[in-house]
């Protein structure tokens, strides 16, 4: 029998976090500028883990070692939709305390509701296939221990961080957002190894080039596949019912506050996303090394070009990424089907139910890059299922009041959720037809 979850307990840290909230939206602190920013940070930095997850390496080091700079204003145009999405989402949960999956139940038919459920449950499990075998294969790089030990070990620490959730959503929050920081630490101390050309860096960042049609299907697939289902689910779930507020004025400053929360998190993935490319570009393409194709020809091809110390840290932003995503999938598939089905199972069963596609990849030996690259393809069967929706109900005042979207923000919405439709589209027609 379906039933409703059972709320989070409020810990110390979390009670301190929603009071200091508080006290910023009715005015009441005296706090500087920064310190009343701090207690609205985090749901974003989780929601961000997607952008900087397995798959992104691996797309991003192909476009690098194979067109050099050229791809980076893609990353760019990625992180600027992805703002506009991730924003729409958190006003999302904020306005209506319900998330994106609730809200599909509640205004949607029961038959394209189950349709929609089964459709998420399928998206939710190929990413947490790419993300459970990016860990794996993290672990395997650094300690150079077999690929299903590596896969063990990978089940054994994402239960250990999605323990967190027992404590509060704010220890949750901390760990994942250093886990964060530790790919954006380790591609900064990549990016000064390697020593790229900035002019070049600058030069691409924001004049779109392209480079034949290999370089088209490519930025398409760092673009189509850029905002994943499930981090669109899961950030509307994480602010619904934070700081619960009712004031119209005080849910516009709220969502200011999450809108800065947006811009800094999107930001800093979109410049890991830039740096891996410029990485693969200063390190791969300089070289006259356009073919590497796969997580651990770029990892053993780093030694002799740019020494061991940039082999491991290649290894460990790996492993910070794959363990980070990796738990923000299991969560994202909790919200999928608790918002569909109100359905609530524990934490703990679903991440075990998932580990055995990855473990059964491991076992018979495919290739993990390829599975990888071969998930993502999933991703974008579900994509229209969850932007479409987004921007309807955020375009309604019915249902959003005081933060309904002005009409420039759903035009623009519109926009990029019919841009994105198209190009996944391509994407899946590249895939299939071999162009």
């Amino acid at each position: 029998m379906a039933s409703k979850p059972k709320p989070t307990a409020m810990t110390s840290s979390d009670d301190r976090t929603v009071k200091a909230a508080q006290a910023v939206l009715r005015g009441k602190s005296k706090k500087g500028r920064f310190a009343s920013l701090l207690p609205f940070l985090g749901p974003a930095f989780i929601a961000s883990v997607a952008y900087v997850d397995p798959g992104n390496f691996a797309t991003n080091i192909a476009g690098g070692a194979e067109f050099g700079y050229t791809l980076l204003w893609v990353i760019v145009a990625s992180n600027l939709m992805a703002i506009l999405i991730q924003t729409l989402s958190a006003k999302l949960g904020i306005a209506t305390g319900l998330n994106l999956a609730e809200q599909c139940r509640k205004h949607f038919r029961p038959g394209f509701v189950k349709f929609l459920w089964v459709l998420m449950e399928l998206v939710a499990m190929a990413t947490d296939l790419a993300e459970f075998l990016g860990a794996a294969i993290g672990f395997n790089l650094l300690l150079h221990i077999p690929l299903w030990l590596a896969g063990i070990l990978t089940g054994i620490t994402t239960f250990l961080i999605l323990g967190l959730e027992r404590k509060g959503f704010r220890p949750l929050e901390a760990v994942i957002s250093a886990m964060v920081g530790v790919v954006a630490v380790s591609y900064v101390i990549e990016t000064i190894i390697d020593k790229p050309d900035w002019g070049n860096v600058l030069y691409h960042a924001v004049v779109p080039t392209l480079k034949g049609p290999e370089s088209v299907i490519l930025a398409t697939g760092i673009l189509g596949a850029t905002v994943m289902p499930h981090a669109i689910f899961l950030h509307s779930a994480l602010m619904q019912g934070r700081v619960k507020v009712k004031k119209p004025a005080q849910l516009k400053r709220l969502f200011r506050f999450e809108l800065a929360d947006v811009l800094i998190a999107m930001s800093v993935a979109s410049l890991i996303n830039g740096a891996m490319l410029i990485m693969a570009a200063s390190a791969f393409h300089s070289q006259g090394l356009t073919n590497v194709g796969s997580i651990q020809e770029a990892y053993k091809t780093l030694e002799p070009l740019l020494g061991k110390a940039a082999q491991s840290v290649f290894a460990i932003s790996l492993l910070a990424s794959g363990l980070s995503s990796a738990s923000v999938g299991t969560m994202a598939g909790q919200v999928i089907m608790q918002g569909f089905l109100h359905l609530d199972i524990p934490v703990w069963i679903r991440r075990l139910v998932t580990m055995v596609p990855s473990m059964i990849v491991i076992a018979i030996g495919l290739d993990p890059s390829r599975t990888l690259v071969i998930s993502q393809v999933l991703l974008s069967f579900g994509l229209p299922f969850a932007i479409i929706p987004l921007v309807i109900f955020t375009s309604q005042k019915k249902i959003m009041g005081a933060l309904v979207n002005h009409k420039i923000t759903t035009i623009l919405a519109s926009g990029v959720a019919g841009l994105i439709v198209v190009l996944n589209i391509y994407l899946l027609y590249t895939t299939f037809t071999g162009g």
